[in-house]
């Protein structure tokens, strides 16, 4: 079984997260490289982790006319990452110019409904509730215009593997180990009952990053996945 942890380094110290990215290395899957990062050090710091043995996710969460989106993810390709994310309410003609300006270099992935929104953000913002409607809804649109999975919370894994398959790529943040704060996520779930839902990667951030002992919570969240080191 493969590590199903993105670690996120959302941080704008470049030094810090290369050096933690080199501890965790054996204790987790992949990194989760976002805006945070991307704007304190561009494509040159995403560049600073090609050939760690990582895969990246590269957050960036592209919402634009399809035009423009299409470029940034062709730029995106020169980075040597593995995912790249967009926004599913870009609609049909984004989504499917995201997809083809990758040219299956990359996977691309839709995110649905952030994790830090509930079902009041979504009425306030004008989208109707509840949140996992919304989500299928835009996870279906999501897999019809060809894209490889969405990002979406633990709460809607069962739903959409119901509804998509077991192919579909689910990436799933708001994890929260026992005892975790919740931060600003709202729905959220703990990373063995997310990953026996069904999630294929589940981003883990400030659990690992902001712990006393990062490499530790790493290793401890691994462990309670079935990992085992010596």
């Amino acid at each position: 079984m493969t590590n199903p942890v993105f670690v996120a380094l959302d941080t704008p110290d470049l030094a810090a997260a290369k050096a933690l990215a080199r501890e965790l290395r054996p204790y987790v899957g992949g990194l989760k490289l976002g805006l945070e990062f991307f704007s304190a050090h561009g494509p040159d710091g995403v560049r600073e982790f090609s050939g760690m043995g990582f895969p990246v996710f590269l957050d960036l969460k592209f919402h634009d006319i399809p035009n423009t989106v299409a470029g940034a993810v062709r730029s995106a390709m020169a980075l040597d990452v593995a995912i790249v994310n967009v926004h599913a309410a870009g609609g049909p003609a984004m989504l499917a110019a995201a997809k083809e300006a990758a040219g299956g270099k990359a996977r691309i992935i839709a995110v649905t409904v952030l994790t830090s929104l509930s079902d009041g953000d979504l009425a306030a913002v004008g989208q109707t509730p509840p949140a996992a409607d919304q989500v299928l809804r835009l996870a279906k649109l999501v897999k019809a215009c060809g894209l490889d999975g969405v990002v979406c919370s633990a709460h809607e894994i069962a739903p959409l593997r119901a509804a998509l398959g077991k192919d579909f790529l689910l990436v799933v943040p708001g994890i929260r180990p026992q005892g975790a704060a919740l931060g600003d996520q709202t729905r959220v779930m703990g990373p063995l009952e997310a990953h026996r839902a069904g999630a294929d990667i589940l981003v883990i951030g400030r659990p690992i990053t902001a712990a006393p002992d990062p490499v530790q919570a790493a290793r401890d969240i691994a462990e309670s996945l079935g990992f085992s080191f010596t």
